[in-house]
């Protein structure tokens, strides 16, 4: 069961730390205190499955990414950033007339060809 509970703990790290999070950050999303992360990360701490809940919830991602390979997670999680990414674009645009959309789309399409070539 060690093993098990320092693979979660081990994953649980990997994912916090491609997200760009401090376990400090994990703590106050998740509502458990640092060193609980700590403990978890480090495989030393025998996690529950409500403090499970809780990290999944704070890392935004699926139950089952826990127990996933970091290369498929990663793409997963980039997937997700991008779908986010958007979402929030979306709801800036939501309130927005046909013509101040239309206005945002060509600012957006003559910026990413200014991108493409300047990286080509």
């Amino acid at each position: 069961m060690t093993d098990f509970i320092k693979m979660v703990g081990e994953q649980i790290r990997s994912i916090r730390k491609f997200k760009g999070m401090t376990q400090e950050q994990l703590a106050e999303r998740s509502g458990l205190s640092f060193s609980y992360i700590s403990d978890v990360e480090r495989g030393t701490r025998n996690i529950s499955l409500e403090s499970l809940g809780k990290i999944i919830s704070a890392l935004n991602i699926k139950p089952v990414q826990i127990f996933e390979d970091m290369d498929k997670l990663s793409l997963d999680i980039s997937s997700d950033v991008v779908r986010n990414k958007i979402e929030e674009l979306n709801a800036h645009l939501r309130d927005r007339e046909a013509e101040d959309i239309e206005f945002v789309i060509k600012v957006t399409r003559e910026f990413l060809n200014t991108l493409d070539r300047r990286y080509k």
